[in-house]
């Protein structure tokens, strides 16, 4: 539709009045739509059934997905596959900000993060932790996201307060909508 929601993140009038127009759209392509998205299980089960031949979901889906039919690709659209990290916070006045921040440089150090990667699946912004990770992994990832997707990467912002539950209404409508 053109429309650019992060655009709107900082008028939750204007986000409010963007949304109302994607629920129109949302409303009208209903017939078009198998399901809205209630959990990566279930995505992963319409596609790997043949249930659902293209879908949008997270990376560690997508692979599990390619690894089970050959047919199946995970890649990033042409648009632009949408980010987001993982981050650490510290509160605010801590009693030990020297050790938590011992901590994060420690867990972002490519030997560690690519641990994590291992363990769930998932990419890691530590740089250089690809090279800790094994070969199937990194095939996955260079197969997904060559250095055009990386670079087109839309990073998904912090969502400011209030803008979920204009969302959730949303969502609402549209499931409620025949």
């Amino acid at each position: 539709m053109g429309e650019d929601p992060f655009a709107a993140y900082d008028d939750p009038v204007a986000y409010e009045v963007m949304m109302t127009r994607v629920q129109k759209k949302l409303i009208a392509c209903k017939t078009n739509v198998k399901t809205y998205w209630t959990g990566g299980d279930e995505l992963i089960n319409l596609v790997a059934s043949g249930e659902e031949l293209a879908a949008k979901g997270r990376d560690a889906g997508g692979w599990k997905l390619q690894a089970e039919n050959p047919k199946i690709s995970f890649i990033a659209p042409d648009s632009g596959a949408l980010g987001w990290i993982d981050t650490f916070a510290l509160p605010r006045r801590g009693a030990n900000d020297e050790v938590a921040y011992k901590w994060i440089n420690f867990d972002m150090q490519p030997e560690m993060a690519a641990l994590i990667t291992q363990s769930t699946g998932n990419c890691t912004a530590s740089l250089g932790a690809e090279a800790f990770v094994d070969e199937k992994l990194k095939a996955n990832f260079e197969s997904s996201f060559d250095a055009a997707a990386l670079d087109n990467i839309k990073w998904y912002p912090p969502v400011p307060a209030g803008l979920e539950a204009i969302e959730g209404r949303i969502l609402d409508r549209v499931s409620a909508a025949n």
